[in-house]
C-alpha cells in the first residue's frame, strides 16, 4: 500500500464569514488535532458548510486566521491547500472510468501515468472496489460511487480530509455501512478529517468530537458521550437525541450536586451551576421507566400512544409535567395504551440545562 495518512492540525481564530449584510459563521475558535475526526453538527443555516469551506479554501474568511498544519491559509486559494474533499453528489465525471475518476487529481497535478494508476489502484483496493476500475460511474450502485469519490481524495494523500454532507444520498442500512468503513479508514491511515452532517446519529457513530452549531456559532464541543451525557443548554439536548425538556426546582445545592425535585420527585444530580429555585431538566427518552399502576404518591402518569417498532417500543404519556416521549426496551412487559402508570427516572440520562438563548 503507497498511500499514507500526513494528518496535519486545522485551527481557527476569531473566524468570520460574512456574504454582504449576513453573517454566515461570526468569530469562530477551535483546534482540530492532527489524526482527529471531528464533525460540524446543526440545523439547516447554521453555518456547518461555510466553516467547511472556509477550511478548503473555497470560500475565504471575512476576518480573523485560519491555519492548517501551524502554515497561515487565510487567503490562500483551494489549490494551494493540501486538503481534498469528499462531496454531497460526489461529483464523478460520467465519460471517465473508475480508475480515470480516482487518479484524476494526479493526473492534473503532473503525477506520471503509471504512478497514477499505482496509487488509483491502492485507493480503489482501499475502499474494497478492486476490479471495478474499467466501468463507467454510470454503472455502479449509489454506494459503490461514493467509495469512489472517497478513494478519489485518499489519493491525494492531504493533510486534511473533509467530508460534505457524504452520507444523504443513500438509504439507511448503506448510510450506516458507509459510516464504519469511512470511520475505519480514518483511523487506519491517522487521517485528520472534517465531517459535516445533519444526521445526529451519525455524528455520535463517526466523531472523536462534535462542534454543535447554532446561529452562525459555536454551541457546545465535545465528545459524543459528553455531548448526550452532558448538553449545556436546552438545544444542544434537543438536538442531539431527543429530550423531553421540563421545569423542575432546585430545592438545594450540596457541594457538586443540587437536590431537585422534578414533579414528585426527588433526585440529585450535579448541579452545573444552578442556584435554588425554578429550573430546567433535560430528560432522555430511555431514562423513563414506566411501572403499571399507581404511583403511590410518586408522578403518576397515562399511557397515551404506545408503539411497538421491533427493537423497543416507544410511548407518550401524559403526567403533570406534560407529555413525554419514553423509549423502553423491555418487550416483555408491554404498557398498553390508556393505562395508569407510575413513573420513575434512571440515574443517568437527567440533566439540569441552562436555557438555549
Amino acid at each position: 500500500m503507497t498511500i499514507t495518512g500526513k494528518a496535519a492540525s486545522v485551527e481557527f481564530r476569531n473566524v468570520t464569514k460574512a456574504f454582504g449584510t449576513v453573517v454566515a459563521v461570526k468569530d469562530l475558535t477551535f483546534t482540530i488535532e492532527a489524526g482527529e475526526l471531528i464533525t460540524f453538527l446543526g440545523p439547516s443555516g447554521c453555518g456547518k458548510t461555510t466553516t467547511l469551506r472556509m477550511i478548503a479554501g473555497l470560500e475565504l474568511a471575512s476576518a480573523g486566521q485560519i491555519l492548517i498544519g501551524n502554515t497561515d491559509v487565510t487567503t490562500l486559494p483551494a489549490t494551494d491547500r493540501d486538503v481534498a474533499m469528499v462531496f454531497q453528489s460526489y461529483a464523478l465525471f460520467p465519460h471517465m472510468t473508475v480508475i480515470e475518476n480516482v487518479g484524476y487529481g494526479l493526473t492534473v497535478s503532473g503525477v506520471a501515468k503509471a504512478a497514477t494508476r499505482e496509487k488509483a489502484l491502492d485507493g480503489l483496493h482501499l475502499v474494497g472496489l478492486d476490479g471495478f476500475e474499467e466501468r463507467m460511474p454510470s454503472e455502479l450502485s449509489g454506494g459503490q460511487q461514493q467509495r469512489v469519490a472517497v478513494a478519489r481524495a485518499l489519493v491525494l494523500e492531504p493533510q486534511v480530509l473533509l467530508f460534505d454532507e457524504p452520507l444523504s444520498n443513500l438509504d439507511a442500512k448503506l448510510r450506516r455501512h458507509m459510516r464504519e468503513e469511512i470511520r475505519d479508514l480514518q483511523r487506519k491511515l491517522g487521517l485528520t478529517a472534517v465531517y459535516v452532517t445533519h444526521d445526529q446519529s451519525e455524528a455520535l457513530a463517526v466523531s472523536d468530537r462534535i462542534v454543535v452549531m447554532r446561529n452562525a456559532a459555536i454551541a457546545q464541543v465535545g465528545t459524543p458521550h459528553d455531548l448526550y451525557e452532558r448538553p449545556i443548554d436546552a438545544f444542544v439536548a434537543d438536538f442531539i437525541g431527543d429530550a423531553n425538556m421540563v421545569e423542575a426546582e432546585v430545592v438545594r445545592v450540596e457541594g457538586a450536586e443540587a437536590v431537585l425535585r422534578i414533579g414528585g420527585i426527588e433526585t440529585r444530580r450535579p448541579h452545573r451551576g444552578a442556584k435554588p429555585g425554578p429550573a430546567h431538566v433535560a430528560i432522555r427518552p430511555e431514562a423513563i421507566h414506566l411501572l403499571e399502576g399507581s404511583a403511590n404518591g410518586g408522578l403518576e402518569g397515562s399511557v397515551l400512544k404506545a408503539v411497538y417498532l421491533g427493537s423497543h417500543l416507544e410511548y407518550t404519556v401524559e403526567c403533570g409535567l406534560g407529555e413525554l416521549f419514553v423509549i423502553d426496551h423491555n418487550l416483555d412487559s408491554p404498557v398498553p395504551q390508556g393505562a395508569t402508570v407510575a413513573i420513575r427516572f434512571t440515574e443517568r440520562g437527567v440533566n439540569l440545562v441552562r436555557d438555549a438563548g
